[in-house]
């Protein structure tokens, strides 16, 4: 039951991009505001990590894995903001999009925790990471490859030295960078 609230903050997200793909929000202000989410999220996860705060939303909203490690929505916000500092708005706002909404309809399909996930799920991904790209006007060619990076990075969840790598952080970064480079490859 706690993955539904996770998955609801997860696509609230989305109006962080939308604001400039719709609205028409300068690029600039919205990278301020993330660069402000950041560093709330640095302050929160200083405290939480810290055992000075103990709220109730951090005990009903991470993971058990989550618990000694930073946890997923800080990773959100780091994957967010080296998006859309590092990367132009055109391949930054879909990679965006990708997390807080393909990331989440994934976790809805499949729910099987930590390891790998079914090929049919990530290929449903890929679709849904696709469509955002394209929606977004992101040439074909560039939008396939950013939506194959986001499934794959959304697809697996690696775990280091018993860190896990969660796709809250990798997912945009790895769809804008493949965007990108295919923009520059792609006439």
């Amino acid at each position: 039951m706690r993955e539904l609230p996770r998955r609801s903050v997860h696509a609230l997200g989305a109006l962080i991009p939308l604001s400039w793909l719709v609205v028409g929000v300068p690029w600039r202000w919205v990278q301020y505001f993330l660069l402000a989410g950041l560093a709330l999220g640095v302050v929160l996860e200083s405290l939480r990590l810290s055992g000075r705060a103990d709220w109730r939303i951090f005990r009903a909203l991470i993971r058990e894995y989550e618990r000694e490690n930073p946890a997923g929505y800080f990773l959100y916000a780091v994957g967010m903001t080296v998006t859309g500092l590092v990367f132009p708005p055109l391949v930054a706002a879909p990679a965006m999009l990708m997390l807080t909404l393909a990331d989440p309809f994934s976790g809805l399909l499949y729910a099987g925790g930590l390891g790998r996930k079914p090929a049919p799920v990530i290929a449903l991904t890929f679709l849904a990471c696709l469509s955002i790209a394209v929606l977004a006007d992101v040439p074909l060619v560039p939008a396939a490859l950013g939506a194959l990076a986001a499934a794959l990075a959304d697809g697996a969840t690696p775990v280091i030295r018993g860190y896990v790598i969660d796709d809250n952080a990798t997912i945009p970064i790895v769809a804008a960078a493949a965007m990108w480079i295919g923009v520059a490859l792609v006439p």
